[in-house]
């Protein structure tokens, strides 16, 4: 339960209908085969006591009892549980019969809430035997126990705090006004859903996206248990479709898996962290009655996948789909921006590097788009120090290429100059050496936008600008920054998907340059090649921008942050060496805010912006010692 991670599990037994000591033994081995794998919130079908199809035999009294003996006896076997059980049962109750899920922990049963919409269409006839749950919460007696009857009911648990469960039922979740709205609004982070779905051609592919969707609009974790393949088939097949989704995304999903368990781990942290930051997210108490209910403290094995590049889709498709969606963000942007400017020029520095290339590639698309003459955009490259002959040669094959106006400014008697009137020794390869050259070429591309009426394209990405690996007043500035959103990670992507769209020249150059290792190219070239490579300084560009995505975007500690690296990194990385860049990615994160607060305009393209206009607010004086005392203080 440690870091807000839950493990919850939906189940299927095999079910014999109208068999309640039969499904009983089948529950009570799905309850001990989860208790092994460290299950705390345990979720089975609707009416799995009885089964679901049992039609008019649910009056039978002596289905009835044996209903409640097979429930007594599950309670039974709770004991030494430690899961929150819902189990599905058919409750009598004051002359009437409920469909209801009896929730159990450690032998004793808290609730039974009733399903409070009954449909009866289509091969569904529920109002026939059931009644609809009532708005109100009492208390009933079961066997000496003590338990609420009501479908108001949130169980809240001590730890973590965050973990708040509520319960539907089956078509509960299909209506227009869902009890897990209300649910949700009072505190539930869980949501439960006990069913009996039969299959029906495209039902299982309309079931996942009303899942999906509804743990996104709630911000939830949502854990579905359907009924097995042992109901009866006289007119509905079910698959035991089982689900967990947590905000929007499936975790894990099964089919045809009678007698199994579908398990993942919902974050509860990480709920309660998006709901804070939603201010339409509005908390409210409407009565509910609330159980708390306590989970042994202890780690959660992880199984769930963590993506070790978040910011890029695994899948061929979906990624190259979402590299389009990006390019035509940052091409309508800068179109824009040249008209509210009224300018139809556009100047970069074009170094040979990916996120210039980017940066030139969005400009084409924008001029394009605009029908505006290529030859507007003017790409300069500005060779000094560290200049090699690769990056140089290809900058001005791909303006070529490409149909721009190139241009070659060699900036090094301008810096030897500056270095003699500041007093820099040409020998001394320090921080000041490095700026005095991105210093210059910013003032180069300022000048030659002032002198052709033409708009500064800065090329610095997202991953630079949480580093700080930008010079101020230099690389750090331009007129509008198309690539101030896009993690480094994604820009390799981006440019490789325009490269795999076109042949010829173009294409050839692109590939060379996705080949070429990245650098700023400050520091003299050793016998012709590059000399100063970036992630050799600051660290795997892969790590820091997943260690910037769970931070800023999900709010995780450093620990957590470590502990799912370990998981995404397995093999590729020592723990020690995670740690190493951890510590480096928060240290640079906080002291380099002054950069971030005096960014040039740029697009917004994902969910991760550092925009000071935006998405991202924070004093360039914060301390970080309290990220970087946890960080420290991790055994690797």
């Amino acid at each position: 339960m440690k870091e807000g991670f839950v493990k919850v599990a939906a189940a299927s037994p095999r079910l014999r209908v109208a068999d309640p000591s039969y499904n009983a033994g089948e529950i009570s081995g799905l309850i001990r085969k989860a208790d092994s794998l460290g299950v705390k919130i345990l979720v089975f079908p609707e009416l799995a006591i009885t089964g679901y199809t049992c039609g008019d035999l649910f009056f039978q009294k002596r289905l009835q009892d044996a209903a409640e003996t097979a429930l007594m006896s599950v309670i039974a076997d709770t004991e030494s549980s430690d899961a929150l059980i819902f189990v599905g049962y058919p409750f009598p109750h004051k002359g009437k019969l409920y469909n209801t899920a009896a929730a159990i922990k450690g032998g004793r049963l808290l609730a039974l809430i009733p399903k409070a919409n009954l449909p009866s269409y289509g091969e569904f006839y529920e109002t026939r035997w059931f009644t609809p749950a009532p708005d109100g919460c009492e208390r009933v007696d079961f066997h000496g126990m003590e338990a609420v009857f009501g479908r108001r009911v949130i169980f809240q648990a001590s730890s973590p705090s965050t973990l708040s469960i509520g319960c539907e039922i089956c078509e509960d979740l299909w209506v227009p006004q869902p009890p897990s709205v209300e649910l949700a609004l009072n505190g539930a982070t869980v949501i439960v859903n006990l069913s009996a779905s039969d299959e029906t051609i495209g039902k299982a592919e309309y079931r996942r996206t009303l899942i999906s969707s509804i743990s996104a609009r709630l911000v939830c974790g949502y854990v579905y248990a359907d009924a097995s393949d042992g109901e009866s088939t006289t007119d509905m097949v079910f698959t035991g479709s089982d689900m967990i989704a947590e905000n929007g995304s499936v975790l894990a999903s099964s089919m045809y898996g009678s007698g199994e368990l579908t398990v993942s781990e919902i974050d509860a942290d990480r709920l309660a962290f998006e709901r804070q930051r939603m201010n339409t997210f509005p908390p409210r108490f409407d009565g509910y009655e609330r159980i708390s209910v306590a989970f042994r403290e202890e780690e959660t094995r992880l199984t769930r996948r963590f993506p070790s590049h978040p910011f890029v889709p695994s899948d061929d498709a979906e990624r190259s789909s979402r590299c389009e969606e990006i390019l035509t963000l940052q091409e309508y942007g800068l179109r824009r921006r040249l008209e509210a400017s009224h300018s139809s020029r556009v100047v970069i520095g074009l170094s040979g590097g990916l996120d210039s290339t980017l940066a030139l590639l969005v400009a084409v698309r924008a001029f394009d788009l605009q029908k505006l003459d290529r030859k507007d955009i003017l790409a300069i490259t500005m060779p000094c120090f560290g200049t090699t002959e690769r990056t140089r040669s290809n900058a001005e094959k791909l303006a070529e290429a490409l149909g721009v106006s190139f241009r070659t400014i060699d900036i090094t008697k301008s810096v030897l100059q500056h270095f003699e009137d500041i007093g820099q020794s040409a020998d001394d390869l320090s921080v000041t050496y490095e700026n005095c050259q991105a210093r210059e070429r910013t003032q180069v591309l300022m000048d030659m936008a002032n002198k052709t009426g033409a708009l500064v394209i800065g090329t610095g990405d997202l991953s630079e600008l949480a580093l700080g690996w930008a010079t101020y007043n230099g690389d750090h500035m331009s007129m509008y920054g198309v690539n101030s959103s896009v993690p480094k990670t994604l820009v390799r992507y981006l440019v490789r998907h325009i490269a795999d769209s076109i042949s010829g020249d173009a294409a050839l150059v692109l590939y060379d340059i996705l080949a070429t290792p990245v650098s700023p190219e400050l520091l003299p070239a050793k016998d012709g090649r590059i000399s100063q490579v970036t992630e050799d300084i600051v660290g795997p560009y892969e790590l820091h921008d997943f260690f910037l995505y769970y931070m800023v975007r999900l709010g995780f500690a450093p620990r957590k942050i470590f502990r799912i690296a370990l998981a995404a990194f397995s093999g590729e990385y020592s723990p020690s060496f995670i740690r190493k860049w951890l510590i480096v990615f928060l240290r640079r994160f906080f002291q380099q805010q002054f950069k971030r607060s005096c960014l040039p305009d740029g697009p917004k393209v994902g969910s991760v912006t550092l925009s000071p206009r935006s998405d991202w607010r924070m004093p360039s004086d914060a301390s970080a010692e309290e990220w970087i005392r946890e960080a420290e203080g991790i055994e690797a």
